[in-house]
Order: C-alpha cells, then sequence, then structure tokens
C-alpha cells in the first residue's frame, strides 16, 4: 500500500438542517431536524407526506441560468462543492488540472430530470423534451460539472452503489491520491430523489416510516429515531456533502489548513438480498474491518462513530453487531451517533454529508446527538449519544459507515490532526 497520506482540507454541504457547512453542523451539535411536511400537491395523495426538504434552495446560491440547466441533484453538488472549493483556499489558486480529480456519487441521478421529460413527452410530444435532458439526468452529471467549474482533468469518476454512494465515492478518491493519479480530489455525494415516484416506491416496499403521514398527522420532527423501538422505516431528505482531499505533501506545500486525515476504507458486498442486510452484519464488519487494516488502526484508538442507521427495524440491529464484530469490548467506549434522525437518509449523499459531520467531530472533538432515542432497542448494545458529547484529546479516531441496497457496505476511517 502507498505510504501517502490523505487529508481533508476543506468542507462543504447542503442539506435539510442547514445551507453550508457550519450552519449544518451547528444544526446537528444542537440536535435541530430538518424532516417537515411535504407542501407539494402532489404530496396530499400519497402514503408518506414527510421529508428533509434542503434547507436553502440552490436558486438562492446558483446563477439563475446555471441553475436551469443543471438537475436539482447537479444543483446540490455544485453549491457544496463551491463551499468547499473556497473553505480549502482553493478558490482563485492555481491548480494543476491534470492532477486535479473528482469522485462525486449519486444513487440514483438526475431523476426529476427524467421523469419530468417523460411527463412532457407523454403530454406535450417529442418535441417538447429539452435537449440539455440527457446531460442533466446522467449520473455522473455531478461529477462532470463539477469538474468543469474547478477545471479537472484527471479521472472524473461515478460511484453508483445506492446508499452507499457517497462514501465510497470517498474511498475511491483516497485510492486515486495514492496511486499518484492525483494530487487533489473533490469527493463527496448528491441526492435529489424528493419526487413522488421514489417516495411511492420506497413507501410501497414499506421502507419509509409512515407515522405523521395519518389523517391526524403529528409531529414530523420525531419520526426519524435510529435505534428506538418505535422505528419504523427512514425518512427521506435531499442535499449533498463534498470533502477536498489531498496529499499531504501538497496540503502543507501551499500551507493548507487540515481538518483531518483518511486512514484507510473499506468496500465489501453481501451477497445476501437486493433490499436486506446480512441480518449478522458480517459483510458490513468485512468492510471496518478492511478499513481499520489498511489505516493500520488499532480498534481501541476509535472514539466517534457516525452509524449508518436509518432508522429501519433490521438495519440498526445489524451495524450494531458489526461493531460489536469489530470494535469488541472497547464499543462500550466509543460515542455513536446517528444524523440521520436529523436530516432523514439522503440515499447516495448520506455517506458523504455523514463523512463531513464525522470529520467535523473530530475536528471540534464533539459528537452531534441521536434525537428521538426515547426507548433504546435492547438488541442494540451501543453508547450512544443523546445529547451532543465531549470527544477525548489526543489522536482518536471516527469512524463513518454506509450500506446500500444490492448489499454494499463501505467504512471510512478518519484521524484526528
Amino acid at each position: 500500500m502507498s505510504s501517502t497520506r490523505v487529508v481533508v482540507t476543506g468542507l462543504g454541504t447542503t442539506s435539510p438542517v442547514g445551507g453550508d457547512a457550519p450552519s449544518t453542523w451547528d444544526a446537528l451539535v444542537s440536535g435541530r431536524s430538518g424532516v417537515r411536511f411535504l407542501t407539494d400537491d402532489w404530496a396530499e395523495e400519497m402514503p408518506v407526506k414527510i421529508a428533509g426538504r434542503i434547507a436553502v434552495e440552490p436558486t438562492e446560491v446558483l446563477e439563475r441560468v446555471k441553475a436551469r440547466r443543471l438537475d436539482r441533484s447537479s444543483q446540490f453538488a455544485l453549491v457544496a462543492a463551491m463551499e468547499a472549493w473556497k473553505d480549502a483556499g482553493l478558490e482563485g489558486a492555481e491548480v494543476d488540472g491534470d492532477r486535479l480529480g473528482v469522485a462525486m456519487a449519486s444513487g440514483i441521478g438526475g431523476v426529476t430530470t427524467l421523469l419530468e421529460g417523460y411527463d412532457n413527452l407523454i403530454t406535450k410530444g417529442p418535441r417538447r423534451v429539452s435537449p440539455l435532458a440527457v446531460p442533466m439526468l446522467m449520473p455522473n452529471a455531478p461529477a462532470a460539472n463539477i469538474s468543469l467549474y474547478v477545471g479537472a482533468r484527471a479521472a472524473v469518476i461515478t460511484p453508483v452503489s445506492a446508499c452507499a454512494s457517497g462514501n465510497e465515492a470517498i474511498a475511491h478518491a483516497v485510492d486515486q491520491i495514492r496511486l499518484g493519479r492525483a494530487d487533489v480530489v473533490v469527493a463527496g455525494g448528491t441526492e435529489a430523489a424528493v419526487h413522488p415516484l421514489p417516495m411511492a416506491a420506497f413507501a410501497n416496499m414499506m421502507a419509509l416510516s409512515k407515522t405523521a403521514s395519518g389523517p391526524e398527522g403529528g409531529d414530523p420532527t420525531t419520526v426519524s429515531r435510529p435505534w428506538d423501538l418505535a422505528r419504523d422505516g427512514f425518512v427521506l431528505g435531499e442535499g449533498a456533502g463534498v470533502l477536498v482531499l489531498e496529499s499531504e505533501e501538497h496540503a502543507r506545500a501551499r500551507g493548507a489548513r487540515i481538518y483531518a486525515t483518511v486512514l484507510g476504507a473499506g468496500i465489501t458486498a453481501d451477497s445476501h438480498d437486493i433490499a436486506q442486510p446480512d441480518p449478522g452484519g458480517r459483510g458490513g464488519a468485512r468492510a471496518i474491518r478492511m478499513a481499520f487494516e489498511e489505516g493500520d488502526v488499532d480498534p481501541t484508538t476509535v472514539a466517534h462513530v457516525n452509524a449508518h442507521a436509518t432508522s429501519t427495524p433490521q438495519g440498526d440491529i445489524a451495524e450494531g453487531l458489526m461493531l460489536h464484530a469489530t470494535l469488541g469490548s472497547h464499543v462500550n467506549e466509543v460515542v455513536v451517533t446517528s444524523t440521520k434522525s436529523m436530516t432523514g437518509h439522503l440515499l447516495g449523499g448520506a455517506g458523504a454529508l455523514e463523512a463531513v459531520a464525522t470529520v467535523l467531530a473530530l475536528h471540534h472533538r464533539i459528537s452531534p446527538p441521536t434525537i428521538n432515542l426515547d426507548n433504546q432497542d435492547p438488541q442494540v448494545e451501543l453508547d450512544i449519544a443523546t445529547k451532543a458529547r465531549d470527544l477525548p484529546l489526543g489522536d482518536i479516531v471516527a469512524l463513518n459507515n454506509s450500506f446500500g441496497f444490492g448489499g454494499a457496505n463501505v467504512a471510512v476511517a478518519f484521524g484526528s490532526v
């Protein structure tokens, strides 16, 4: 394995709880939820009427003409990338484009453009289909538009591994740097699937919580409740998270601020079921062990885990088993949280948004809480933060887990600086 150290120098987000990384982090630490009732006309007929809608519309950040040429997923990605690029101190800087790459993931891609384009085809005829439809809906559109923004001419890649996609993009970005193919990679994930078709599909397969969507209503902010006995499915969210990754040599040569190091990553598959996780968590545990081995991580140095924990009955239990299998008795010393309790589940953008939260947890030495955990499932024996918790000083490790349909498992280990 290459000895090249990879560091995080820039962060950007747009999420249901904030329009940028600082506001998102403040909301997460404060335990504020971004889940709310949908006001779209189509939501009236839906079995699920809540979601984690974006806090700040991208049209408030992007130029109107630019925004109209991008699918919503690309809009999110570009907003987050612009922030991360500036945060890294690279805006206006000279960067060798041949040594600059992008790894931007999406689980579904430009679903809004695709379905609205089809509606136009059926109701108005083929001449009313936008000539920009394909460049807007293609899954690699977010990555391509970021590459155009930063001038990246190294590999521009798009991992598509359902809800593990964003974390997988980070893993591939690290590989690009360690293999010597790039000095800087803009990495992350995005998703914009709050649309009637995917929402109806998820609801009909009993993946989404229907709490607060009945005729009596309820409080949507209490619905996403990872590890709680009352959990009954996830809440769909939207948004993006982006990290600027660099070789440590490149970052230090330009005097960059370093948030954290990327120690190692593991990617595995369950080969168990297209939608359900391996109930024993064996595939996810292998991914965690791979991340530890790649980064030469002593499991007893792990202090924090941003868990995948979507608030589904089976998935939350399986992840607990993974952590016990990989951390042993030290698991009782690890602060575990699920920020999905506040943001909902961003699908292909989840791992990237949660990677930003993981890096900031290390940087600020604070674990955000898991909200709505009133009655912890006794099958989940973890120390779950229900209020913001301080993390220890010294050299510590934080783990970010992501798992997706198709049996995809990704774990990334970050180290403090």
